[in-house]
């Protein structure tokens, strides 16, 4: 059966009990602030009937949930398979079933291909010295990392039968950087005192870094990877959902020799700042910082290291759910022009989208490059105004301002920054011309939990007439 029509019963407990701190370990992490709190947080009670008998979810029930408190530990896996695209909304119990089957047989298939080429994939093992030479030659039965493993060897690898070309050895050379950075990746919880916890990171990742050839591994993948694997107890899911995660943030990863693939994003905020307080924005390029590279930690983890784990779990879900796109699974199954020939969605089709997404769709933002992360980042840079503006005399003052608010931010409080930000920044870049929506949608979606507050209601008659202030040069 489906896992989300499995009846769980309610715990309302601490959410650090789920995922469990090495004694050693507490306190040197940031205390959690995220509760589940009922009535606010999306239940397993309360999932459960948001789906049809059929198996058709309610996703507009969930999100206004979501957005409200956040997903209970228990549900959150199948629920970040739906906020990532893994599955459709308006798919039937069985469909998801034959889905999942394939994708499982699919992951099994690349693993295995994986496992030709180094044995070491798929053996609860994983390798953190280099196994192959820049020319390809074989490095004879490195040995792993003491701490994973005692003083076992590997496995032999088996190279024989495959063919030692360019993409083959590309891969094999980051093996040992994977296996370096699962190490190190959240090594204060106590999952990964079992070496095969780590080694299914490893494998995930190996896999991963074969299928895209494009961008291989990256630094920073292991820490986006680790919660899912803890949160989805099959490695296929596990995988295919990280798979789906990457579709969204990749091109953060891609670098050349010249530039770095998260500069866009960089750009983006510097241009919102600009707009938002012009006042800091030259403040911060006097100090020599107006590539915002002090950022760059924040958007390619996903505030990883702002965050105690549990509310790294609880911010990422909150994004997820306002950056909802109801047609985000059809638009990674099918080609290019799925995207482009989505039917403008109706007064109650918009409700399926999260509050972030149906602002940038209600003002005809099919492309919005600008995600909410970015405007995450700009609040925190916000509320920092006064300390920015008085003690950063140069970069290392703003980092060490901005290292300050590690285990002191609320990821609720946050979000909702950010989206009062986000419509600021719609309100001071983009004309006024009011919206076309009839009065009763306009009546319902005033009334939804979790909407946005009276407060700004005033800017929700602005349209987007231009994206010239958001191309990227």
């Amino acid at each position: 059966m489906f896992s989300c029509c499995v009846s769980v019963p309610e715990d309302w407990g601490e959410p650090d009990a789920f995922y469990a701190i090495r004694p050693e370990c507490r306190d040197d992490v940031p205390a959690s602030r995220f509760k589940p709190m009922p009535g606010k947080t999306l239940s397993a009670r309360r999932w459960h009937s948001s789906f049809s008998e059929e198996g058709h979810l309610d996703i507009a029930r969930v999100l206004r949930r979501i957005q409200r408190g956040g997903v209970h530990p228990t549900i959150k896996g199948v629920v970040w398979e739906f906020l990532l695209g893994c599955y459709d909304p308006k798919s039937t119990f069985d469909e998801r079933t034959q889905l999942r089957q394939n994708r499982r047989s699919e992951y099994e298939r690349l693993k295995s291909q994986c496992k030709e080429m180094e044995n070491t994939v798929g053996s609860g093992k994983m390798i953190t010295t280099p196994v192959i030479s820049e020319d390809g030659q074989p490095i004879e039965n490195p040995s792993s990392n003491g701490a994973n493993l005692g003083e076992e060897q590997l496995p032999d690898n088996k190279t024989d039968n495959v063919t030692q070309d360019k993409d083959v050895i590309q891969w094999k050379l980051t093996l040992h950087q994977i296996g370096l950075d699962v190490v190190r990746t959240d090594r204060a919880l106590q999952y990964y005192e079992t070496p095969e916890n780590q080694a299914r990171l490893w494998d995930i990742l190996a896999v991963y870094s074969w299928i895209d050839k494009e961008i291989g591994y990256c630094q920073g993948m292991s820490d986006l990877c680790s919660p899912i694997i803890i949160v989805i107890e099959n490695e296929a899911d596990a995988f295919w959902c990280f798979e789906h995660l990457m579709r969204r943030v990749r091109e953060n990863f891609k670098s050349t020799s010249s530039t770095i693939g998260v500069r866009s994003q960089l750009t983006l905020l510097s241009s919102i700042l600009k707009t938002v307080d012009p006042k800091l924005h030259e403040h911060i390029e006097n100090l020599d910082g107006g590539e915002f590279l002090f950022a760059f930690r924040m958007l390619m983890v996903l505030f990883r290291r702002e965050f105690s784990f549990v509310d790294s779990l609880y911010l990422w879900e909150l994004i997820w759910s306002m950056e909802y796109n109801p047609h985000l699974f059809s638009i990674y199954e099918s080609d290019d022009s799925a995207k482009e020939n989505q039917d403008e969605p109706g007064n109650e089709d918009l409700m399926r989208y999260g509050k972030f997404e149906r602002e940038n769709v209600k003002n005809g933002q099919k492309d919005q490059e600008a995600t909410l992360s970015i405007f995450l980042v700009a609040g925190v840079l916000e509320s920092k105004n006064k300390r920015l503006l008085l003690e950063a005399k140069g970069l290392d003052d703003v980092v060490k301002i901005l290292n300050d608010i590690t285990g002191s931010l609320n990821a609720k409080k946050a979000c909702d920054e950010a989206l009062k930000l986000h419509i600021k920044y719609l309100n001071m870049v983009f004309s006024f011309r009011p919206r076309q929506l009839s009065r009763e949608a306009r009546d319902q979606e005033d009334h939804l939990p979790g909407s946005y507050s009276e407060q700004e209601a005033s800017y929700r008659e602005f349209h987007f007439i231009s994206q010239s202030s958001l191309v990227i040069h």
